[in-house]
């Protein structure tokens, strides 16, 4: 073999093997970046168990698209993608049990003491004037809690509007839900006027009375109805002031370089706070009082988080969102969304994006800071305060 056919071997066999070097750093760089061994979820727990959920939550949507004139703030009455009359993203929170898990949960301390009070002083409040249309029903002689709930309506709703009935504890004086083994000198029947679905219309209405008056047939008791085109129009009003006044802020966070995978995300999402919820694909960001809705949401996709290899399984996006109305002024979610988008564009070497992919700078973050102010001020003014239980109810 000649020396020019050895150098032109040896120059091939040099070559193929920068070829296959170069392919394994093309491969390497290109590869979703994974999460480190010693960071791993290893807790015990299921990926998406439930019992890691800070709040009862269901009916949860993919994510919380919104869309106006800035495409990070929406107060409009519904979203293009949104199906019927919606104002924002289908999250269902009911207080009631996740308060009374929460009351389990907390300890005997002075703080905690004062939240739990707060807590049953809320559910006691369950119906109200305000966002409610209450039908009371008077009975003669007082009623044990279990006969009530014997006759008790089996359902909760009236069309997609929240129903309910509530007892005069004769022991206590106020109002509750029915419970067995307690009596009863009054009850109140009541429906909710508007929702993220809509107005409570005449059909709905109808329901309710049905509902309500069968109760009172079944214990002899007389029902004061309310008038149904009173009720019907101040549901009307309500429902254009909550829809001109729902708002959720939601964020799309890219990757610069290389893709994220599942365990990449969720290893970041929890050093910044982050826990995992239910549904696949999804973590939340608790809010500091355990019967409350979550500060944020994180969502990815929910077949990558299912995905046999998540080591290998690439994820394009994150969405970050914000409920305003389910979330306190006094817990400056705002302010901890800003934090969360820094922290995990800095971490994943991601950067933040509007809905359509095109990347923002931080600057356009500023002005929406005061409108979410004026926005906190007139639920404030129409003691719909954000986070409040009467919030948390109308914008569900």
């Amino acid at each position: 073999m000649s020396t020019l056919q050895i150098s032109l071997a040896v120059a091939g066999v040099i070559l193929l093997g920068l070829i296959v070097a170069y392919n394994t750093w093309l491969y390497r760089r290109n590869a979703p970046k994974r999460a480190d061994a010693d960071t791993r979820v290893s807790d015990g727990h299921s990926r998406f168990d439930p019992a890691l959920d800070g709040v009862d939550v269901t009916n949860l949507p993919e994510h919380a698209h919104v869309s106006a004139a800035d495409p990070l703030f929406d107060s409009t009455p519904a979203s293009a993608e949104s199906s019927g009359h919606t104002w924002g993203a289908d999250t269902a929170l009911d207080a009631s049990p996740a308060a009374d898990a929460a009351e389990g949960m907390l300890t005997a301390t002075p703080e905690s003491a004062a939240r739990v009070a707060q807590q049953n002083a809320e559910r006691k409040q369950a119906l109200d004037g305000l966002i409610d249309a209450i039908a009371p029903i008077r009975i003669e002689n007082v009623v044990t809690g279990d006969a009530a709930l014997m006759v008790q309506p089996t359902t909760r709703r009236a069309g997609s509007k929240q129903f309910r009935i509530e007892g005069l504890n004769a022991a206590s004086g106020e109002w509750e839900t029915v419970r067995a083994g307690q009596r009863y000198s009054a009850f109140q029947g009541g429906v909710q006027l508007a929702n993220r679905l809509g107005a409570l219309n005449e059909i709905e209405f109808s329901e309710f009375v049905a509902k309500v008056q069968g109760f009172g047939d079944a214990l002899n008791a007389a029902v004061d109805l309310p008038d149904m085109l009173h009720e019907v129009s101040r549901a009307r009003e309500l429902d254009q002031f909550a829809g001109e006044h729902d708002a959720q802020l939601s964020f799309m966070l890219r990757p610069r370089r290389a893709a994220w995978s599942p365990g990449y995300i969720e290893q970041h999402a929890a050093a910044a706070g982050f826990v995992s919820a239910a549904m696949p694909g999804r973590m939340q960001l608790p809010s500091v009082t355990s019967a409350h809705a979550p500060l944020l949401t994180l969502v990815y996709d929910a077949q990558a988080a299912q995905a046999d290899n998540l080591d290998q399984t690439a994820v394009h996006e994150v969405w970050l969102s914000l409920d305003v109305p389910q979330v306190p002024r006094t817990e400056e979610p705002f302010t901890r969304l800003r934090e969360v988008v820094q922290q995990l564009c800095e971490g994943m070497d991601g950067m933040l994006c509007d809905q359509n992919g095109y990347q923002l700078l931080p600057q356009v973050l500023d002005p929406i800071a005061a409108d979410l102010d004026k926005l906190y001020d007139k639920l404030d003014s129409r003691e719909l305060s954000a986070g409040s239980m009467l919030a948390r109810r109308l914008f569900n």
